[in-house]
């Protein structure tokens, strides 16, 4: 059943279905962070170690795999695609339970990577079948919920289930999980007509193309590096800031997986909406808007991220990182959407794994060593508050994001696509 003729509930119950499966990419993805002092602790880990593992090991398969996959996305059945690679990355997921060393972790985590590199460039194709070019920028913003809410959900379940039994058996039930999920995906989900909503849909196009087009296209290079560098502090972020509430507000693992999964969950919630109805209302009149809303995100954020980790009491460090978060997730709806349209619908997984290739491999891959070794070196001056200091070096990279940001905004009118 296309989406022309699909009434709005079967739309909705779809893209619920997506975010299920998109918050599991992002649970068996984070869980690691609350994780990886336990781990660090039995496999006997320093944090650039930890780094690579969650960062290296995970992004770059990941972010390379993704451009084969949406090639077969753009020609062959996204659900399918989908269902296998939440069976592959659920699995592996299940064996990091298993490992007893590093190099098997990290190949574990690399298996991880392989598998959710099918997961969102067909889903971010599909969501624009389903929905016309008005209501895109929202809809894949409520799909980009499942950010947080998978994030949250890593979090906390395995905070609760590492003091409650140990660190393993997190990774093999959230594994279980998915595995499970993935023949009824492909139960209840079918791909809509391509390209049904666009004025000219065409036949696919070699990755060749979309390459060569992507590269006469100012505006996609300079939103793909302004992604990255704000995901760079992004994803190391994500993954460090356990580390600070642990190390530096010496909390246990319970009371910080509580104050990280509620405080991401508020303020992803509220960023990535926030960014999606602001693209929506001002892109369609001026494309320009589409790079600008996180772009002056990003500069905001920056000092109320660093009032936040100068935090002294969990309380402090809860309010103040509400604010900045928000803010540093608003640019998933306006950009990704962006994207969505400098090329044809006939193009569309492969831009956007282009996109996440970029950005994952800067932002994914880099972000969580780059905080990890930087703590390293400020240890031997810093001790337990290097992960702090590693922090405020970081966010210099979000005023780079804006600053590129903000040139796209110049260029995007002429690179759009209707």
């Amino acid at each position: 059943m296309s989406s022309e003729t699909m009434p709005a509930k079967g739309r909705s119950f779809t893209l619920f279905l997506l975010i299920i499966v998109y918050a599991l990419n992002f649970l068996d993805r984070q869980i690691l962070s609350i994780l990886k002092e336990p781990i660090a602790t039995e496999l006997h880990l320093n944090d650039a170690q930890l780094g690579w593992m969650g960062g290296l090991a995970f992004g770059m398969l990941y972010s390379i795999l993704a451009i084969p996959v949406a090639w077969l996305a753009d020609r062959y059945s996204r659900v399918w695609i989908m269902t296998a690679s939440l069976a592959i990355w659920s699995g592996f997921t299940a064996v990091c339970g298993l490992a007893m060393t590093f190099p098997q972790m990290f190949l574990a985590r690399m298996g991880v990577g392989i598998g959710e590199a099918g997961g969102a460039p067909p889903a971010y194709s599909l969501i624009a079948d389903l929905y016309p070019p008005k209501q895109r920028a929202r809809a894949l913003s409520v799909y980009s919920l499942a950010i947080p809410i998978g994030s949250a959900a890593g979090i906390l379940f395995g905070g609760l289930m590492a003091a409650a039994v140990n660190w393993r058996w997190a990774f093999l039930v959230i594994g279980g999980l998915g595995v499970l999920m993935a023949p009824l995906f492909r139960l209840l989900v079918r791909d809509p007509v391509r390209g049904q909503f666009d004025k000219a849909p065409a036949a696919p196009l070699s990755f060749g193309q979309v390459a060569g087009l992507a590269f006469g296209k100012p505006s996609f290079w300079l939103m793909a590096f302004g992604a990255s560098f704000a995901s760079l502090v992004g994803y190391g972020f994500l993954y460090w800031f356990p580390t600070f509430l642990a190390r530096t507000l010496h909390m246990d693992i319970v009371s910080r997986s509580e104050l990280f999964a509620g405080a991401f969950l508020i303020s992803g919630i509220v960023g990535i909406l926030g960014g999606g109805i602001l693209g929506d209302k001002l892109g369609p009149d001026r494309k320009g808007a589409y790079p600008l809303i996180p772009a002056f995100a990003f500069v905001l954020s920056v000092p109320l991220y660093a009032l936040c980790v100068m935090a002294k009491t969990p309380h402090e460090a809860f309010l103040l990182i509400l604010i900045p978060q928000a803010l540093a997730l608003m640019w998933f709806g306006p950009l990704v959407n962006a994207i969505q349209h400098l090329g044809p619908a006939s193009a569309r997984a492969q831009m956007a794994a282009l996109f996440l290739l970029i950005t994952n491999l800067i932002g994914l891959s880099a972000g969580p060593y780059f905080f990890g070794k930087v703590s390293d070196l400020l240890k031997p001056e810093y001790g337990a508050d290097s992960i702090k200091w590693a922090f405020v070096i970081g966010l210099g990279f979000y005023l780079v994001a804006a600053v590129l940001l903000f040139f796209a905004s110049k260029t995007i009118r002429k690179d759009w696509v209707e």
